[in-house]
């Protein structure tokens, strides 16, 4: 599969060319003023895909992404439109075992035992707020506010209703003891996604976050879908 013809899932860490970023820096003029922003891309900083939303039209054609400035910048959300020909590169968002040593030392605790049961549930656990944005970018995102937003598969396999209560299940009991709050989605193999707290408690509908919009389904049929 092409660069042109893949899905950008939300999340999804993407590099976009210099030309591509001062096309985004021109049709808001006001974000070229600031040297952080307008440096981004040439320090070698990514940004994110993001859900679309009815604002992208008056900004351009493209793939939606954004990045979120660090608290000593205001902590504004940066949202631009790149044409798919101006990305550069698209990867996964960071595992959570790869940014150990971003995390404060009181942490570090917890991102163990969380690496331990996304392995031994056999479901890749990454995260995408700000322990991911610190990682990827060596700016100062962590706060002593900060919660841990993580993304788990969803688990394949037979009976997976069954696998993901336990997982939810093994979740909690980890949040329930962790010194910071644990946010963060139970992720579709298409990139849809539910709050993992909402789907440990569902009993019923659930909301779920789609490239493109977020609808309300039974948290069964979230679950079951065949993608």
């Amino acid at each position: 599969m092409t660069l042109s013809d893949a899905v950008i899932a939300r999340h999804t860490v993407v590099r976009v060319s210099h030309a591509a970023w001062e096309a985004c820096l021109a049709t808001q003029p006001a974000l070229a003023n600031e040297a952080l922003i307008r440096d981004w891309v040439k320090a070698g900083r990514p940004l994110m895909a993001r859900r679309a939303n009815a604002c992208d039209a008056a900004i351009g054609a493209g793939v939606p992404l954004g990045l979120p400035l660090p608290p000593s910048a205001g902590k504004r959300r940066i949202s631009v439109v790149v044409p798919r020909d101006r990305i550069v590169s698209v990867a996964a968002p960071p595992t959570l075992a790869s940014l150990v040593d971003v995390a404060p030392d009181h942490w570090r605790a917890t991102i163990h035992a969380l690496c331990a049961l996304s392995s031994r549930h056999r479901v890749e656990c990454r995260a995408f707020g700000s322990l991911a944005w610190q990682g990827l970018t060596s700016l100062p995102y962590l706060s002593a506010a900060s919660d841990l937003d993580l993304l788990f598969d969803l688990p394949q396999g037979d009976n997976v209703t069954r696998t993901l209560d336990t997982l939810l299940s093994d979740i909690a009991r980890c949040a329930a003891v962790a010194p910071m709050r644990i946010d963060g989605e139970i992720i579709r193999a298409d990139g849809a996604g539910v709050n993992w707290r909402e789907l440990h408690e569902a009993k019923g509908d659930v909301v779920v976050k789609r490239a493109t919009d977020v609808v309300l389904l039974p948290a069964r049929e979230f679950v079951e879908v065949k993608t």
